[in-house]
């Protein structure tokens, strides 16, 4: 089987990861966490999102923290836009790349963003041109690509739906997600197929989370496709506030563990990267939810 030679990884953890946390985190903290990352060989890092603090109090901070970061030329600093008023926000800190989102699910998307798809699609598209005229990359995410928490099994073609839409108004890049980590391997494959009938493999990725065990099942169906680009976590943090039970995302260092095995390239440092899971694990009083980062960090006592 023909697997890429190479995969690229997005890490979530500061702004995906991080967001649902009940206490706060300082954002020194964030801001060593990407410097740890990027240091890790992370060429891709989802920093902060600029939405409303009554919402997302974690979120807060973000003019802070995208402010903070000692910016790397060839590292890409991404955050969330939910709306024009927090791209207007977000602009001043002048991000590479700003993520758009949208649900395959009714349902979920009236009580994420209390609108319907088609109302959030209209929300996004001036979102859209307006970074795309400030010479911004516009990256999509389509969650509850598989299965969700009202609606139960989500079929492919409302996947497609919504990769269409996106493409329509502009969007770049779409990411497949299972948000709540329901999806197996061969409901992911459909999902990836719907979402590749609007855009070429190369602006398509996966986002898995691990919630039943089947994140990095996923991630393997999703090479078999030729897929090369996924979200991951570091420490496996995150989940869903609008999700009951859902774990977080699919840990960065198992990702790259399994990558790794396989003989494809990150160019990461996976002892780099569990550093950075441990320091962002200990200071939230936890183990890092990652295996391999376990097994690691046990072999370094043994």
């Amino acid at each position: 089987m023909n697997y890429p030679a190479r995969v690229k990884l997005v890490d979530v953890g500061p702004r995906d990861g991080l967001q649902n946390e009940k206490d706060p985190v300082p954002a020194a903290v964030k801001i060593e966490l990407v410097h740890r990352l990027q240091d890790a060989g992370l060429k891709d890092i989802e920093v902060t999102s600029f939405v409303s603090p009554k919402w997302v109090p974690q979120m807060a901070d973000a003019l802070v923290v995208m402010a903070g970061i000692q910016r790397r030329v060839d590292v890409r600093y991404s955050v969330l836009t939910p709306n024009m008023k927090g791209f207007e926000a977000a602009v001043t800190s002048k991000p590479d790349e700003i993520v758009v989102f949208a649900s395959a699910s009714e349902a979920f998307s009236q009580r994420n963003i209390n609108c319907s798809i088609a109302e959030s699609i209209e929300r996004f598209a001036p979102v859209t041109a307006a970074a795309k005229a400030a010479g911004i990359y516009v990256r999509g995410a389509i969650s509850c690509t598989v299965g969700c928490p009202y609606e139960g099994d989500i079929a492919p073609d409302r996947v497609g739906m919504v990769a269409q839409l996106m493409a329509g108004i502009g969007v770049q890049h779409i990411g497949v997600a299972d948000t709540i980590g329901v999806g197996t391997p061969l409901k992911v494959q459909r999902a990836m197929e719907a979402a590749l009938k609007h855009y070429p493999l190369a602006d398509v990725s996966g986002h898995f989370h691990d919630t039943y065990g089947q994140a990095l099942g996923n991630t393997l169906a999703s090479l078999q496709m030729g897929v090369w680009q996924f979200d991951t976590s570091v420490a496996g943090l995150g989940g869903c506030p609008y999700a009951r039970g859902a774990t977080g995302n699919v840990a960065t260092e198992d990702v790259v563990y399994m990558l790794h095995g396989m003989g494809i390239e990150t160019g990461i440092d996976l002892e780099k990267l569990v550093d950075a899971g441990q320091f962002i694990s200990e200071f939230l009083g936890r183990k890092p939810n990652s295996r391999a980062a376990t097994a690691l960090l046990n072999r370094r006592i043994n």
